[in-house]
């Protein structure tokens, strides 16, 4: 006969396994009743424990010494956080933009020589070759390459075009504007090549990106170019022409977007990657002769403009006719005329009986002191002065003639034919 107290303890130990035996199929069906909803979340407990796997298995390979690998998806999202306007813009105008490498002729000094035929000796120019550096940038797929001037100009001997890409190409000079600052180049080339767009430089917002690409000191034979960023600055910045400099740079684009020594030529972009100006000059107001903050470009309609004039005909033309010749005043001049302390001035030589100047009542012997609201302060400025204007429009003059001040308007047109 079995003790009462063990049939107590055997009761409990069978209705305990019986417990355990449904546990499992009990929490099998919750799960399948979860399934369902966790389906439609997007991620089901099976996904979740192979992740979970996968993340003890890196964990794993990482306590190891072995690499991690970051997910792609992680990877790929980095990457598109650190593109910006900014990344955009040089990825469309950097394959665009060149290096130029110039050989020229330049006259320094003077050399004592004598000649057997004369039987004297004379003093005879040292001419010298000189290799300079500057950038620019591609406008046309057939080669046509936009640079300053005073990058290459008209004694241009040589002149190497060097691409991101590796390949080198001579050019040759199709016209200058030296009143301007800009050259046309082309290259001798068989291929089609990538291009620049231009933007509207008369919507340039002050405080706006702005770039200046190109190959400063011209340190880098892979002409690969370098980008330096920046705000603009300000916008209409004229700059009064030295009796030395023959350049008159007006509407002039600022900013502070670093430019050197080789950037001259290339161009400033802004944030959507369309070149708004040419890096042109800097100002460094004595201090050094690195960049300080103050650089300035070609606005890029003046740049379009003068352009499609050097394809058509290798220079500059105004669409009309002033229909007067003039002479910069000298200082006898001046003084002849009491106008002392006005440089620059323009005595009218001649006037075409046919021409808007003759209509307005310019005569020989007047003496231009403005044109517009502008100074006239050199022949240079007035021809600068002229190109703001177009056929059919009216331009207000100032004159001096016999110790009085007039004023009148000229309608340009073109030169009627006699």
């Amino acid at each position: 006969m079995k003790h009462p107290v063990y049939s107590t303890f055997l009761f409990l130990f069978l209705l305990m396994s019986a417990s355990c035996t449904n546990a499992p199929r009990q929490s099998d069906a919750l799960l399948q009743q979860r399934e369902p909803v966790t389906q439609e979340a997007g991620t089901t407990i099976s996904s979740l424990q192979s992740s979970s796997a996968a993340s003890a298995s890196d964990e794993e390979e990482g306590e190891a010494g072995q690499s991690v690998s970051v997910p792609q998806s992680t990877s790929s999202s980095i990457d598109n956080s650190r593109q910006t306007a900014i990344t955009r813009a040089v990825r469309n105008v950097s394959p665009a933009v060149v290096s130029i490498t110039v050989t020229e002729v330049v006259q320094k000094g003077r050399r004592v020589g004598f000649d057997q035929y004369y039987n004297r000796f004379f003093f005879a120019p040292i001419e010298r070759e000189v290799n300079s550096m500057g950038s620019g940038f591609i406008i046309s797929q057939d080669g046509l390459v936009v640079t300053n001037q005073h990058v290459a100009g008209t004694n241009a001997k040589k002149v190497v075009i060097s691409l991101p890409d590796g390949e080198q190409y001579d050019a040759e000079v199709l016209g200058t504007d030296e009143l301007a600052d800009i050259t046309l180049l082309k290259m001798e080339a068989d291929r089609t090549f990538p291009t620049v767009e231009f933007g509207n430089s008369d919507n340039v917002i002050v405080g706006e990106w702005s770039l200046a690409v190109g190959n400063p000191f011209g340190l880098f034979e892979s002409a690969q170019p370098s980008v330096t960023v920046g705000v603009v600055s300000a916008t209409n910045r004229d700059f009064r022409p030295n009796p030395n400099e023959p350049r008159v740079y007006v509407d002039m684009i600022q900013t502070d977007a670093a430019i050197n020594r080789g950037n001259s030529g290339g161009p400033l972009v802004d944030s959507e990657g369309k070149v708004i100006g040419i890096n042109t000059f800097i100002f460094t107001g004595g201090t050094s002769r690195g960049f300080v903050g103050l650089g300035f470009a070609i606005p890029s309609n003046r740049v379009q403009k003068i352009i499609r004039q050097l394809v058509s005909s290798g220079e500059v033309q105004l669409p009309f006719d002033p229909g007067f010749t003039t002479v910069e005043m000298t200082y006898e001049l001046m003084a002849k005329y009491n106008l002392r302390g006005f440089p620059g001035l323009l005595l009218v030589q001649s006037v075409n009986r046919d021409g808007p100047a003759y209509e307005a009542g310019i005569m020989p012997g007047d003496i231009i002191l403005r044109i517009g609201d502008e100074r006239v302060q050199s022949k240079m400025h007035a021809q600068a002065l002229f190109r703001e204007y177009t056929e059919g429009d009216s331009m207000r003059v100032e004159l001096y003639r016999k110790g009085s001040h007039y004023e009148t308007k000229m309608y340009l047109r073109k030169k009627v034919k006699e």
